[in-house]
């Protein structure tokens, strides 16, 4: 008998405490409790049969606090400033505070100084963090943390040291010495400042001369630092001669620059002084000149005097020297030859001798002029950086040539661009070519010379054809080349582009080109060619893991590369190992262990820093997951294998682990069986067969073996006798059953089966039989009971009450169970013990509800299913997997963004709460300094010098992202996250790597705005984004830009690499609206980009129309039709089409112009050409100019293959129709598909078609008169026309006038017939009232009232025929009427219509003969040439247009075919006034408007004519027009709305 004793902490499940209290104690002492926690406690007593029922619970007593017995945990400590250090750190463990947490201590020291600490107080539990300010710049502290309760402090945390960062020297280097070694150097020695005041690591010292009045302009040399020496020396070259210098020293960390020393004043030495200034000669006599000068602009030192000589040219035995004091500057030449060449030179001279020679030729009694300009440039040898110039000298002015200058001007060459000075030749007289040197390569140039004597400089030559350099391969290498770590096997390099100028080349050739190769020399050095000149990054693929690399870039272009750029170095990322151990083993030690050896893994495979190894075993050929053997360290090559099964065979494969994780197992598995042992139980017994005096049983071999079995024993014996008296019998190993006779009915037997191995015998199986043959299958268990105590997250504990056996003993119990709400019933179990009467469930998923059932079963089978359990809840449990780290991205230079994707909901196994955030910084590049880090664990042989994490806590579970920040700069950072629950946390993510320092713009650009400048560029500005949002310096712009309407197919980036505010993007098409967007980009990669601003390009001129097509093309016709210009650039006012024949036609080429205003209509029927003759069409577009023109030939009928001629159409008149029959031609080579009948006025009027589409089948047509012009004479012909095209015209019918029938009332018989019946019946009415009416007020009204009807009627007839009959419409082309033969005989006169007018057609001939094809229309003219228009000839736009105008086409289509048009302008004398303009008007009585018009001597022709409706177009006429003919018409109402566009031929009949 025993006591268990259980105990509740805070109100938590019950656990048990002590398993075993003597059962002789009434009193137990209890430690290890926790302070500041509620415990109560409860006693159960235990024998033999079972647990019994637990005593009441005790009060709960709650311990009082205590001060927290382990220190803050993860202390670590990072430099932010040169006086500061922020320090994190994470709580105690919660078992350890020992109450609730008041606040933190911060104590602090210099490192290995004794000192006292310094304290800090943080009140706040909840704070992790503090920033140390106000510390000594560069020095070693000392660190430590404890936290503290209401009960007291707690324990320190072990030291850690950081170093403050760098600042810069407070001192500046003593005893600085200057003094001058030559005229142009300076040395300098100096000792170093003490290393306390350096405040850093001392990178070296500047050396810095200044004049004294620019002090902004200083000399500087830096000199490394020297640390052997006491004393430093360094040298300033390159300084002015003789001149004055304040000289100083300064020392400079990495930081910037410490003080200056005091300033000392020093003067270079002397030297030979520089030429003389502006040598020049005055009073020039025959025997004598003056010759003046000024000092030299150099002196170089005290000058002591003049040297000046003389001789005639090229006769130094003539020379003649003098010496002169320094403050002579002029000196008259005497005793010279009259007329003679002479040179003189002049020199200053210091104390170290003379200096440069200034010298000139003159002619002695000829005073010098300005000379003249070079002339006839020429230039030759052009390559990449000079070329050749040849030049004639100009005028000499009477003097020597002293210098030659030479101009150019650079890049776009142009009026108003600047002439730049690029080279000079001195002292060269006799020069005729130079070569210029120190030109840019692939850059335009255009040169010009001038030449300079004493007197001055001439004027510029004329400049020289354009020439462009040669190329050149760069040469600069890229700039700011950095390197990156991308992932394990790839590095992400950047660089800064070469500036456009530096290509030296085409740009489409420049690109780059990267050299890349392990540091250590092992491997081939491998490149990469990038194409593309504005990349500025590329990553390097294919790499080896955890390994470092050198990598250099450099430009190349078609003519060759530029240098390589610095090398930069970096490391791949670490990554899991690519290959296990080698030389694997295994020996079985015994029968549940073995030891497994293994070797390194080889270098080039390792892929990091190998931090263990873990042993997979698993039995051979089971489904059973792997298990693994935890090996930590990497310097052990063994582990021990235990709880192995015995006899197994297992596969054994070993691999290694970095902090990435898990890398491949070694290969091929190792193969080894643990050592045999005695066998486990036979399962399975069950009695088949029972009879009263015998039992068959029947097993199977056991599960654990354990070796291989030699044999069984059964032994049987009454169950209430001793062993002594069993029955034992032995078998074979291959034995499954087994029969015993000679049994006791009703008796219960105890039948034990063991097995037998190498090893002896094993566990024995045991069973009871009871004789009897009256078995039944046994009764259900009962509904199975949990406690809650036995509730665990994967586990639970059933117990259940046996049923009734059957007379047959249960030999095993099953039990099910199902998942809630919707889950089956799943076996979990079918060998549970038959003398079990609870069992713990495992393997169930944590939070989730569950039932359970149990059956028994029997040497008969299964009872049923007991009931179903009550539902229960497991606990939750630590979460199974960790987020999915999506992205980590620099967000500022100081911290990253972390996106991620939180577990599957069924890994958390509970109720998530939030997330932790790991984070460290990586210390791949070496420590800055000696960081102290104890082990506490004295058994440990290996530690992981990586820093220790520091944790986030994140309370908010729906959370996705997250800004990690106060990260150090330029640092990299390893990421891994977790989850937890209210258990615990889960598994760390895999780790994810950041470089922190270096992130994109987070703000785009501000204000941008667009500025049109001309038609095809834009001006665009912007400021900079925000200064805190720029996360580095700026290095350039990216502009986007595209049209609005097609942003897919237009949209283009130009990238600026300078951090410039403006752009001028060029090579935009006209009048179009873009979208600009910038964004900025520094070195980390390109920030968001701003809203797209709007702006629009001026207008241009148009691009071409789109393509030509001719249709309905007859021998003298043709419809040209063309579309709209692609770009139009603009609004577009109009069209212009030129038509000429490609060869003269009748020795006479006409060009005709023809001007359409207006965006429509796109098409033009041309009437005036010649049969067969080629005709070439040119048509440009225009905006406020005209744009580039398309070009289109067409050749007029009949073309090959077109039907022949029909027969001469025969003509038959009606009184108001006509009929016209012909016969068929030849058809050509291909079947006739239809006819066309063209007509025109037989005053010569061009042919226009009148009938278009008669059937092939029909030979005559008949069609009414009234769309012909009355009284106008027309011949007519026929057009066959088949899939070849229009075929050739029949021959022209005879005249006929378009003139109906007059009707019989207007005959004279017929109006003499009814006169006379009229005057019958008013006769016989005189009579019939004489003799019945007596009454004379009866005759008075019959004859008063006989009138008025009468009078009425005549009135009303003639007005009603007016209206009706009379055609509405009329035109006068001529300026002259023409009378209406209705008209005429009633005696009235109507309105002729107007000429309708397009307002958008201008026509100019170039044919001084008669030209027979125009079209008036508003706004045009007809000219010889457009230069040449006469008051005559003039404009039409006075015409005013109806405020509902028809369409303009058909009239513009007639009047192009109307040759008389022409004839009429042509012979209108000068003086007429032209037609007036053109309105409608309409009658308020409804009766038509009378215009008298006079009689014509001239010859009318009729017009085609169609009526129109009663409101009609009335032409204004001058009294007096002059002759006009008549012309084709077709009324505007041919084209009413709803109408399909006119077609070629008669649709111009307006």
């Amino acid at each position: 008998m025993r006591y268990i004793l259980e105990m509740s902490e805070n109100n938590a499940p019950w656990t048990i405490l002590l398993a075993s209290v003597d059962p002789e104690a009434t009193s137990v002492m209890v430690k290890g409790l926790v302070p500041a926690r509620s415990y109560q406690f409860r006693l159960c007593a235990v024998n033999d049969v079972g647990k019994g029922q637990f005593s009441k619970d005790t009060e709960r007593v709650s311990l009082p606090e205590e001060p927290p017995t382990a220190p803050p945990q993860n202390v670590i400590a990072s430099g932010r400033t040169n006086q500061s250090i922020m320090i994190q750190w994470q709580p105690p463990p919660e078992s350890h505070q020992n109450g609730l947490l008041k606040g933190y201590i911060i104590r602090y020291c210099l490192a290995g100084l004794p000192v006292g600490y310094q304290f800090k107080n943080i009140t706040d539990a909840d704070v992790n963090n503090l920033l140390l300010e106000d510390l000594i710049i560069w020095t070693n502290y000392e660190i430590e943390v404890a936290a503290y309760n209401s009960a007291g402090l707690g324990v320190y945390s072990s030291k850690v040291t950081e170093w403050t960062l760098q600042g810069v020297p407070t001192v500046p280097p003593g005893n600085v010495h200057a003094e001058a070694t030559n005229s142009t150097t300076i040395r300098f020695t100096w000792n170093a400042p003490s290393p306390q005041f350096i405040n850093g690591i001392n990178q070296g010292y500047k050396l810095i001369a200044w004049e004294p009045t620019q002090e902004e302009e200083v000399t500087m040399v830096t000199a490394r630092p020297n640390f052997q020496d006491s004393i430093h020396v360094g040298f300033v070259s390159g300084l002015k001669k003789f001149t004055e210098y304040f000289t100083s020293v300064l020392c400079f960390t990495t930081p910037g620059d410490g003080p200056r020393s005091s300033p000392q004043l020093v003067r270079t030495h002397e030297d030979v002084p520089g030429p003389v200034g502006h040598l020049s000669f005055n009073d020039i006599l025959d025997t004598s000149l003056k010759v003046s000068w000024q000092e030299p602009g150099e002196k170089n030192g005290i000058l002591t005097g003049y040297r000046i000589s003389w001789e005639e040219y090229n006769r130094t035995n003539t020379r003649v020297t003098h010496y002169l004091p320094n403050v002579t500057l002029e000196y008259r030449v005497t005793g010279l030859t009259a007329l003679t060449t002479y040179t003189i030179e002049v020199a200053a001279m210091t104390s170290k001798g003379q200096g440069q020679v200034s010298a000139s030729t003159i002619s002695s009694g000829v005073p010098p002029e300005l000379p003249g300009a070079p002339t006839n440039l020429g230039i030759s040898n052009i390559g990449p950086r000079s070329v050749t110039l040849q030049f004639r000298p100009g005028y000499d002015g009477k003097t020597s040539i002293s210098r030659w200058v030479v101009e150019a001007q650079v890049g776009v060459i142009g009026e108003g661009e600047e002439w730049l000075l690029i080279y000079q030749l001195s002292n060269e007289p006799d020069a005729r070519s130079m070569e210029v040197p120190d030109l840019n390569p692939f850059t335009y140039y255009s040169f010009r010379m001038r030449q300079v004597n004493i007197v001055g400089t001439s004027p510029p030559s004329q400049p020289s054809r354009k020439i462009q350099t040669l190329q050149a391969p760069p040469d600069m290498a890229p700039a700011n080349v950095t390197l990156r770590t991308a992932s394990e096997t790839s590095l992400w390099l950047r660089w800064m582009p070469l500036p456009e100028m530096e290509y030296n080349g085409n740009p489409e050739s420049v690109g780059y080109k990267i050299k890349y190769s392990r540091s250590d020399g092992h491997g081939k050095t491998l490149s990469h060619m990038v194409q593309d000149r504005v990349e500025r990054e590329y990553t390097i693929e294919d790499l080896e893991e955890w390994t470092e690399y050198r990598v250099q870039v450099q430009a190349f272009n078609a003519i060759g590369s530029g240098p390589w750029s610095q090398a930069v170095v970096g490391r791949t990322r670490e990554s899991v190992p690519s290959s296990g151990p080698t030389n694997v083993s295994a020996l079985a030690t015994t029968s549940s262990s073995m030891l497994v050896r293994w070797s390194e893994i080889p270098e080039a495979d390792r892929n990091g820093l190998v931090l263990g190894y873990k042993v997979r075993y698993k039995e051979k050929d089971s489904d059973s997951q792997p298990r693994f053997w935890l090996v930590e360290g990497n310097s052990s090559r063994s582990a021990q294998l235990t709880g192995l099964g015995k006899y197994v065979l297992y596969e054994v494969q070993v691999l290694a682990f970095t902090r990435i994780g898990d890398g491949s197992p070694s290969h091929p598995p190792i193969l080894e069986r643990t050592l045999d042992d005695v066998p486990g139980p036979p399962m399975g017994i069950l009695f088949p067969e029972v009879r009263t005096t015998s039992v068959r049983l029947i097993w199977q071999p056991p599960a654990a073996p354990n070796g291989i079995i030699l044999a069984y024993q059964i032994t049987h014996r009454l169950n209430a006798t001793t062993a002594n008296t069993a029955t034992v019998e032995v078998l074979a190993p291959s034995a499954r059953q087994y029969m015993a006779t000679g049994l006791k009915p009703e008796s219960v037997y105890l039948f034990r089966i063991t097995a037998q191995t190498r090893k002896g015998w094993g566990e024995a199986a045991e069973a009871l039989v009871v004789t009897t043959e009256k078995r039944d299958r046994p009764q259900p268990p009962s509904k199975p009971v949990v406690q809650q105590e036995d509730v665990k997250a994967r586990s639970v504990m059933l117990s259940w009450e046996p049923g009734s056996d059957g007379l047959s003993p249960v030999r095993y119990y099953t039990i099910q169970t199902r998942e809630l709400p919707s889950g089956r019933w799943a076996l979990h179990s079918a060998s549970v013990s038959h003398n079990a009467s609870a069992f713990t469930v495992d393997r169930l998923k944590p939070f989730t509800s569950y039932k359970f059932r149990v059956k028994a079963t029997n040497d008969i089978g299964d009872s049923e299913f007991s009931e179903e359990s009550e539902s229960l809840t497991t606990l939750q449990a630590a979460p199974d997997e960790a987020p999915t780290i999506l992205s980590v991205t620099p967000h500022t230079t100081t911290s990253v963004l972390i996106r991620w994707q939180p577990p599957a909901e069924d890994k958390i196994n509970g109720i998530l709460l939030g997330f932790r955030i790991r984070y460290r910084e990586l210390l791949y590049d070496g420590l800055r300094g000696f960081t102290l880090r104890g082990i506490h664990n004295p058994g440990a042989k290996w530690a992981e010098l990586t820093s220790l994490y520091s944790m986030r806590n994140l309370t908010r579970p729906s959370l996705t992202q997250y800004e990690l920040d106060n990260l150090s700069k330029h640092k990299r950072y390893e990421i891994r996250m977790s989850v937890y629950n209210a258990v615990g946390e889960g598994p760390l993510s895999p780790p994810q790597e950041v470089f922190v320092g270096e992130a994109v713009p987070t703000a785009a650009p501000q204000n941008v705005a667009i500025h049109s400048a001309t038609a095809t560029q834009l001006d665009v500005t912007w400021e900079p984004p925000p200064l805190d949002s720029q996360n580095g310096d700026i290095q350039g712009y990216k502009i986007y830009f595209w049209e609005v309407q097609r942003r897919n197919l237009t949209e283009r980036v130009k990238t600026l690499f300078l951090a410039e505010n403006s752009v001028k993007l060029k090579n935009l098409t006209g009048y179009t609206a873009y979208m600009v967007s910038v964004a900025a980009f520094n070195a980390a990669g390109d920030g968001p980009r701003s809203t797209p601003t709007r702006g629009q390009t001026q207008q241009a001129a148009p691009s071409a129309p789109g393509s030509v097509k001719f249709s309905e093309l007859t021998t003298t016709s043709v419809n040209v039709s063309w579309e709209a210009p692609e770009f139009p650039n603009g609004p577009l006012e109009g069209y212009r089409l030129v038509y000429e024949p490609c060869t003269p036609v009748d020795g006479v080429s006409k060009i005709v112009t023809v001007d359409v205003k207006g965006n429509s209509p796109l098409w033009l029927k041309v009437k005036d050409l010649a049969e067969g003759m080629t005709y070439r069409f040119r048509i440009k577009a225009k905006t406020f100019t005209y744009g580039p023109e398309i070009e289109a030939n067409i050749t007029t009928g009949p073309g090959e293959g077109a039907p022949g001629p029909p027969g001469v159409p025969i003509i038959v008149r009606y009184s108001s129709a006509i009929a016209i029959h012909w016969s068929s031609g030849d058809p050509g080579k291909g079947p006739i598909t239809r006819y066309v009948i063209e007509a025109r006025p037989s005053d010569e009027g061009l042919w226009d078609i009148l009938i278009k589409d008669i059937p092939k089948e029909v030979t005559s047509y008949t069609f009414s008169m009234d769309i012909l012009k009355p009284g106008v004479s027309y011949d007519f012909r026929v057009i066959a026309v088949n899939d070849y095209g229009f075929g050739t015209p029949s021959s022209p019918s005879q005249s006929v006038p378009a003139q109906k029938a007059s009707p019989f009332y207007e005959e004279w018989w017929f109006l003499v017939v009814i006169a006379l019946v009229g005057l019958i019946f008013i006769l016989l009415l005189v009579f019939v009232l004489i003799i019945r009416g007596q009454s004379k007020k009866y005759s008075k009204k019959t004859d008063s009232g006989g009138n008025t009807k009468s009078g009425a009627l005549g009135h009303g007839e003639m007005l009603s025929l007016d209206e009706s009959s009379f055609p509405a419409l009329e035109l006068n082309n001529r300026r002259l009427s023409v009378k209406n033969s209705f008209c005429r005989k009633n005696g009235l006169y109507t309105r002729s219509p107007p000429r309708p007018s397009p307002g958008s057609l201008h026509y100019s001939d170039e044919d001084v003969t008669k030209y027979n094809d125009l079209i008036p229309a508003e706004s045009s003219s007809l000219t010889e040439k457009p230069s040449e228009i006469s008051d005559s000839q003039g404009s039409d736009s006075e015409y005013e247009v109806d405020t509902n105008p028809q369409k303009a086409h058909s009239f513009v289509n007639h009047y192009i075919s109307d040759p008389t048009y022409y004839n009429s302008w042509r012979r209108q004398q000068k003086g007429i006034s032209r037609a007036q303009a053109y309105s409608y008007t309409e009658s308020d009585s409804g009766e038509p408007d009378h215009v008298t018009v006079p009689n014509s001597n001239s010859t009318q022709q009729g017009s085609l004519f169609r009526p129109k409706a009663s409101r009609t177009p009335t032409p204004q006429n001058p009294p007096n027009p002059p002759s006009q003919q008549s012309t084709l018409y077709r009324p505007p109402s041919s084209l009413a709305p709803g109408s399909r566009a006119p077609i070629a031929g008669f649709s111009s009949f307006v």
